[in-house]
């Protein structure tokens, strides 16, 4: 395949990745915004392949056997819940691979430059092995937070943003002595060691923050591996690679942002892996006072039957519990009965960015009765049943009213204006961030003990 016809299948991939992004930005584009993105990926693959810098065939046919394998299994096993923790180990791959060329490239004996061509491909493997190499450490120890592997809670070192500096000072210090190296023996010293440093930055970057966050981190994440794979990108002389991980980089960099103002935090200390930090004052919500009233799924479907206007508000645990499609039941008879019902969903209800969203729409709820938090929490007043199924810290008063609290800060939805809001939880054990949830006590409260898909499903019955 000549260069030219390589080029113009890349330029035509590069545009269906753009219309991927564009159809991913809404629920009802997004099965057509994959489809756009699958076939520009197939087209990259099959051009790259059969393209002239090619020759190991039968190397390349293994690697995509093996992949394809690996790929097909991951995606007929791995549950909706577990994609957060999928989607983290994938970052780590990517990460991987950017440091594997990186050093592949630089180790090349067909790799010939001189004067400011060497420097700046020398700038690009440091750069790609920095940038994949914290990818990767940080992806595995995200990876070992969202499967409950490693505590949820951040581990923080004393003085950690000086630690941060230093190894960025360091990385720096040996990025210059690398560039500088005269032979490529003088340059694998500085190479490993600051490889070495990139792996244990991503460690301590991720570590430090909390389980509630870990939604920002995802996207943080997957910035990181675009930018990783543009790097890489640069180092193959490949345009597409450099376009497409430029595209994955500054969306996944924009979808950051766009978290951290929803939870208001800072997104230059996200970078800096400096949030998610428990407060030094003294938490009023460790004295929480009061008696949370259980109540029983005959009563909570007489409130729903007599209610108006209902708010669904999903978390986590309706996710592990597989509850969706009984609430998407109870909504649709609900519905049936002139019951004015809407969800509300916190931009972090679930383990990364539209989560919850695509738990809803596989259980075929409407997308016209799916609200964001800021387009619901002014509402709550005028609702006369609240269903909290499976949500805690985003529904936690303690984070508007408790300035010593771990999520202090954090915007929440406010289920407790609602008249009347039922919780289904398991216990009253704390959430993901492990802060206890003074909600539970309130007067308006109700707490619906047990497993919420068993819970949703007799209510289904109750309200049939």
């Amino acid at each position: 395949m000549s260069a030219g016809l390589v080029n113009s299948i890349y330029l035509g991939a590069a545009i269906l990745f753009i219309l991927a992004l564009s159809g991913l930005s809404s629920n009802e584009n997004a099965r057509r915004g994959n489809l756009y993105g699958m076939i520009g990926m197939g087209l990259a693959v099959i051009a790259t392949v059969f393209s002239d810098t090619v020759t190991s065939y039968w190397v390349i046919l293994i690697c995509m056997t093996v992949g394809s394998v690996i790929g097909l299994i991951l995606a007929r096993k791995v549950r909706m819940t577990q994609m957060p923790q999928l989607v983290a180990l994938l970052h780590s791959l990517v990460g991987l691979a950017a440091v594997s060329v990186g050093y592949a490239t630089y180790l090349d004996p067909e790799m010939h430059f001189n004067g400011a061509e060497k420097t700046i491909h020398d700038v690009e493997v440091y750069l790609g092995v920095f940038i994949g190499a914290m990818t990767f450490s940080g992806s595995v120890i995200a990876f070992g937070k969202l499967s409950a592997m490693i505590t949820s809670r951040p581990v923080l070192l004393p003085a950690r943003h000086m630690i941060n500096l230093i190894m960025f000072l360091i990385a720096l210090y040996y990025g210059v002595e690398f560039v500088n190296a005269e032979s490529m023996s003088d340059a694998y010293g500085p190479l490993i060691i600051m490889t070495i440093i990139a792996l244990i930055f991503g460690v301590h970057m991720v570590i430090a923050i909390g389980g509630a966050d870990m939604p920002v981190v995802i996207s943080m994440l997957n910035s990181y591996s675009g930018w990783a794979a543009a790097a890489t990108g640069f180092m193959l002389a490949n345009d597409l690679l450099i376009v497409t991980g430029a595209l994955v980089g500054s969306s996944g960099a924009i979808l950051s942002y766009i978290m951290c103002r929803a939870m208001n935090r800072n997104f230059f200390s996200v970078i800096a892996g400096g949030f998610g930090t428990a407060s030094s004052k003294t938490s009023a919500a460790a004295g929480i006072a009061g008696e949370a009233i259980a109540t029983s799924v005959e009563e909570v479907a007489l409130m729903l039957s007599e209610a108006k206007k209902v708010m669904i508000v999903p978390g986590y645990g309706m996710a592990m519990a597989q509850a969706q499609r009984a609430v998407s039941d109870v909504s649709r008879i609900l519905m049936g009965k002139g019951v004015n019902v809407i969800f509300g969903i916190h931009p972090v209800a679930g383990r990364m960015p539209g989560h919850m969203n695509v738990l809803l729409a596989e259980a075929k709820v409407p997308y016209d009765v799916v609200f964001e938090m800021d387009e619901v929490n002014d509402d709550f007043p005028n609702v006369d049943v609240t269903l909290v199924i499976g949500a805690n810290d985003t529904v936690n008063p303690a984070a508007l009213e408790d300035p010593g609290s771990p999520i202090s800060g954090m915007p929440v939805l406010e289920v407790w204006k609602s008249k009347m809001t039922v919780v289904l939880k398991r216990s009253m054990a704390t959430g993901y961030a492990g802060v206890d949830n003074p909600l539970f006590y309130k007067e308006n409260t109700r707490m619906l003990f047990g497993d919420a898909k068993t819970n949703m499903d007799e209510l289904v019955k109750a309200l049939s």
